[in-house]
């Protein structure tokens, strides 16, 4: 009789198990989803860098300023390109003077170049007249050869001092040339010892102070926009295919813990980040909160697909993916759709076959 209770009560509790196990599938709105890291950052943020070396004389902005374009946000100061840029101005000078100024080369060889030309004219008449005569047998021979030798030596030298006159010409129209653009350069250096802002937006952080050592290989400031943001997740390699631009985006932050904020993707970056084997995806607010903060972090689920009344089954009575325990024993069905906690059914049982938790 003692044994036969002990069975009774074994099938009772064995039976309750079961049945506290045993449930139907439930229609419901079901919604799948890929989850991502989430980082605010301002849009178009960025790094301004000084393209010289020197030291940092002044910063005209702190951190949370705004800024315009081409506003000033740093002075840097290095009395070289100063130095370079007065040499070079006393070297335009100098080209000028020796190019246009009236006590120039060129007019030293004009000069010469005028008086060679009496010399050729009276040379050229004075051999001339002797060539007449000496073809009427009048005159030495002597007197001919030396109006000849000196026409010819005028005329040679007249075209020599020509030459020089246009080869000195172009020399110092190049020398001029060279000093205007090195003036230029040097002037071009100077401004670029004050780095200015290159959008309207925010001033996020200041990296150096007035004193220090400034190079070109370390940013000076960040700067970004004061009003749009940027929502940047990392999705994993098996998701990033389903994800596609103007997806919605559920956005939890950590600094907002009961709200949640509607985004939608705006890009996504093609390359594959091979330490973290992710992708990087960016999407805009849609309702943003009214105060954010770069770096601040929380997660996101893209919305990939919604179904409004799908018959589902919890998660955690599926086995091997595509099987049930049900009364007939183990069912196999297909699937759809998926999230967190439920499954889609598409075929293999109805809402009125009950299933049971595997073990």
């Amino acid at each position: 009789m003692k044994s036969l209770s002990v069975t009774i009560l074994v099938f009772i509790i064995f039976s309750c198990s079961n049945d506290k196990d045993k449930i139907l599938p439930t229609e419901r709105l079901l919604t799948e989803s890929v989850y991502s890291s989430v980082t605010i950052q301002p849009d178009s943020l960025y790094q301004a860098y000084a393209i010289v070396s020197g030291i940092l004389d002044k910063n005209f902005v702190e951190e949370g300023d705004t800024v315009l374009k081409d506003e000033a946000i740093i002075q840097i100061i290095n009395q070289a390109p100063k130095l370079n840029a007065k040499n070079a101005k006393y070297s335009l000078e100098l080209a000028r003077e020796n190019y246009y100024g009236s006590a120039t080369v060129l007019n030293g060889i004009l000069d010469q170049i005028n008086a060679a030309q009496l010399k050729y004219k009276n040379d050229s008449i004075n051999y001339f007249r002797q060539n007449n005569l000496w073809e009427q047998k009048i005159g030495s021979k002597k007197d001919y050869d030396t109006k000849k030798l000196d026409y010819e030596l005028s005329q040679n030298n007249l075209q020599t001092l020509q030459n020089s006159y246009d080869r000195t010409k172009n020399e110092l129209q190049t020398a001029l040339r060279q000093s205007e653009n090195n003036y230029q350069t040097a002037l071009i250096s100077t401004k670029d010892f004050t780095v200015k802002s290159k959008i309207n937006g925010k001033v996020y952080a200041i990296y150096k102070e007035p004193g220090e050592i400034v190079n070109t290989q370390e940013p000076l400031a960040s700067i970004g926009s004061a009003t749009n943001f940027i929502i940047d997740m990392l999705v994993d390699e098996v998701d990033i295919v389903r994800i596609k631009i103007n997806q919605e985006v559920l956005i939890h932050l950590d600094a907002y813990k009961d709200n949640i904020f509607k985004g939608k993707v705006s890009k996504i970056y093609p390359k594959k980040d091979e330490r973290n084997q992710t992708f990087r995806i960016e999407a805009v607010f849609e309702n943003p909160p009214e105060v954010l903060y770069p770096g601040l972090s929380g997660e996101a689920n893209i919305i990939i697909a919604k179904k409004d009344k799908v018959l589902t089954i919890p998660q955690a009575y599926l086995i091997d993916d595509n099987k049930l325990k049900t009364d007939d024993g183990i069912t196999t069905i297909k699937v759809g759709l998926q999230d967190l906690e439920y499954i889609e059914v598409l075929e293999g049982i109805t809402k009125d076959t009950h299933i049971y938790k595997p073990e």
